[in-house]
């Protein structure tokens, strides 16, 4: 496999559309499917936008998902305020809709999914958000994709441009890096590891930060 076609979620956050700059130049990415609630703001060649009011009401049959060699899922919320049921349907039953989406348009697809270090793969913990995104990493790997990969990222810098970050964050980015460098990647890094998994593959399918790094090399 020379090159991919990509679908990718969550353009407009900050992971998503780190993830997208780096996709954009890499070589080895030949199509990006946007998929979002709104546009990027991005023009580029490689570059197509597909705009949805809900990932829930996303047709499972829509043909416009189809000819795709991977799945970058990088929409994600913040659990802070939410009830566990709020948390759960955004973060599980909307990720597991789009994902059947569009596995029924590419039977051999890679779905590659931004998760969280400290995920709860038991999905029994006290942390609400540690279950849920562990149960949502663990129906994932049952739905039969080529490979489903949960990539567990801690502190990211971003990548130099990007518009996406949030203001309380910037003054903490070097801060994280030098002072827990073991916790911490770049934005990169997780790009270049999401597209070496298609590539390559991965001996597991949970990436851990040391597993990130050593994928993006």
């Amino acid at each position: 496999m020379n090159s991919i076609k990509i679908i990718l979620t969550g353009s407009t956050g900050m992971v998503g559309e780190g993830v997208l700059m780096e996709c954009l130049e890499n070589p080895n990415i030949s199509e990006i499917l946007s998929i979002s609630r709104k546009p990027s703001g991005k023009k580029h060649a490689k570059l197509k936008e597909y705009i949805v009011s809900d990932f829930l009401k996303i047709n499972l049959n829509d043909e416009n998902f189809k000819g795709y060699d991977a799945v970058f899922f990088c929409a994600g919320i913040s659990s802070v305020g939410m009830s566990e049921e709020e948390y759960t349907r955004i973060t599980y039953d909307m990720t597991l809709h789009f994902a059947k989406a569009m596995l029924s348009q590419n039977p051999d697809l890679v779905f590659n999914y931004i998760s969280g270090v400290y995920t709860d793969k038991t999905e029994s913990g006290k942390i609400m958000w540690a279950r849920v995104k562990g149960k949502t990493e663990n129906a994932l790997r049952k739905l039969g994709f080529r490979a489903a990969y949960n990539f567990r990222p801690g502190f990211m810098k971003p990548v130099e441009g990007q518009e996406n970050i949030k203001w309380f964050f910037k003054p903490f980015i070097w801060i994280f890096l030098i002072v827990f460098p073991s916790k911490s990647l770049t934005l990169r890094e997780v790009s270049v590891a999401m597209i070496n998994a298609v590539l390559k593959g991965y001996p597991t399918s949970t990436l851990e930060i040391k597993d990130i790094k050593n994928l993006a090399l």
